[in-house]
């Protein structure tokens, strides 16, 4: 089926094997300060954030299974390029020196640098984020992830968010959660209307009702029109997601939960049931997760893999397991792979 508004795919990615990209992160990391360092956010500089264990070539295999009329593919990274990438009119690769200030460069933290992707030129007002390590599983309807005016959302499954601060203990969505709460409570109290850049008037709300739980990893839909607008109303929440270096205990995401939140609170986004998977890399019962996805595959609307072995070196026997199950669900090749980079099954040591 063919839909009069294209609707395009952002993809945040970066190759954690680069000796370049590399050596920058180490020096980013040498010049933090003690209290920088000690205000790192949970696994927020592990390999497991920046491993490249090729998912994304996967991703764009399972993209051009299950959504085939997707819009624009852009790929926002680092002074990278994946070698097996080729050129292709439907993709576009960002740098990140394309959409951030320099000043503000070079970042390491993806809370930071999705907070810009709705700037990029050209970009569709509907659009698809997506994490690397989130694919989409079944095929996609749109009905179901975009309605007219509005999104859907989905919950995780993880336990309720308990209340209070920010924590230092805690994990970036269970502080985002709290972040939204403490804005959603009082900032928006105070906050004069704001007009959207399709003109609607967003009034300040009356009360607002928190519900305590994290948003599922899941293909995210956006609209680039609020995004803008938010950009507005909630100026500190943006400069101080855009100020990090590395992933910050105190400073979490907001595309992934203030966005999602707000929306919902104005009518502009629903929950929706979806069925969907969430696999740990370094939980002990892997090889099972993955059986499972093998069995549901198909019939799944999303799943995600994150990387969780953190700092297992990269010929660890979890990520082949990974690599070869994913290339068992997706081996054809997508319409942006060239032929000269073959998939190969495992790393060597």
């Amino acid at each position: 089926m063919q839909y009069l508004t294209p609707i395009d795919i952002v993809y945040l990615w970066v190759d954690g094997h680069d000796p370049t990209w590399r050596s920058k992160r180490a020096s980013a990391w040498d010049t933090l300060s003690d209290e920088s360092r000690d205000a790192a956010g949970l696994h927020g500089n592990v390999e497991g954030r920046f491993r490249d264990n090729d998912e994304l070539r996967h991703n764009l295999r399972a993209l051009d299974l299950h959504f085939p009329d997707h819009g624009h593919v852009y790929i926002v990274t680092d002074s990278q390029r994946p070698p097996w990438l080729k050129p292709s009119t439907r993709l576009s690769v960002i740098d990140h020196r394309d959409l951030i200030p320099a000043s503000a460069l070079p970042t390491f933290d993806s809370a930071n640098i999705e907070s810009y992707i709705h700037r990029i030129p050209n970009l569709s007002e509907r659009y698809f984020y997506l994490n690397d390590d989130v694919f989409f599983g079944a095929p996609v309807k749109v009905e179901d992830w975009f309605w007219n005016g509005g999104v859907y959302a989905a919950w995780s499954s993880d336990p309720e968010v308990t209340p209070g601060p920010l924590d230092r203990d805690s994990g970036s969505m269970e502080n985002a959660s709290r972040l939204s709460q403490q804005w959603l409570e009082h900032s928006e109290k105070s906050a004069a209307p704001d007009t959207c850049a399709d003109q609607r008037i967003w009034p300040r709300l009356a009360a607002y009702e928190h519900t305590p739980l994290t948003f599922a990893h899941a293909p995210r839909p956006m609209l680039r029109s609020l995004l803008y607008s938010l950009e507005t109303l909630a100026p500190e929440l943006f400069s101080q997601v855009r100020s990090t270096l590395f992933r910050r205990w105190d400073t979490p995401t907001i595309v992934s939960d203030f966005v999602i939140r707000w929306a919902l609170a104005h009518g502009v986004a629903k929950i929706r049931d979806y069925t969907q998977l969430h696999i740990a890399t370094g939980d002990v019962d892997l090889p099972s997760q993955l059986d499972r996805l093998s069995s549901i595959y198909g019939a799944i609307e999303f799943f995600c893999v994150n990387d969780t072995t953190d700092d297992a070196p990269t010929h660890d026997a979890r990520l082949k397991l990974v690599r070869a199950a994913l290339h068992a669900l997706l081996p054809e090749r997508s319409q942006f792979e060239n032929t000269q980079h073959a998939f190969e099954p495992a790393f060597s040591n």
